[in-house]
């Protein structure tokens, strides 16, 4: 029987099974979906997001950093605002994301 590389940690499949484990984990939280459905539609500021979902502003700015710290979200500052967008991987991962239900 022939070796499975994604099932060795120490293999490049193996990492990218594990990285992939890991924004799974961070996306597949239904708040964070929320977010991330809200900033397809383009650029938004946490104020702007909460008017669209009743979570507290620091629940909103927690969820925001953890998606930013995989690389799904990016943030400009503005004066004193900052203003969130999906990133290019974000994009993607997002559209991938709610493809799936929609061809359900």
């Amino acid at each position: 029987m022939s070796s499975y590389k994604c099932c060795s940690n120490s293999s490049k499949e193996g990492k990218q099974v594990e990285n992939l484990a890991s924004i799974l984990k961070i996306v597949a939280e239904q708040s964070r979906l929320k977010l991330m459905c809200i900033l397809k539609k383009g650029e938004h500021c946490v104020c702007e997001i909460m008017e669209h979902v009743d979570f507290s502003q620091s629940l909103v700015s927690h969820h925001l950093k953890d998606l930013k710290d995989i690389g799904v979200v990016s943030d400009e500052k503005r004066g004193q605002r900052v203003y969130y967008s999906l990133s290019k991987k974000g994009q993607y991962i997002t559209r991938a994301l709610f493809q799936i239900i929609e061809e359900r």
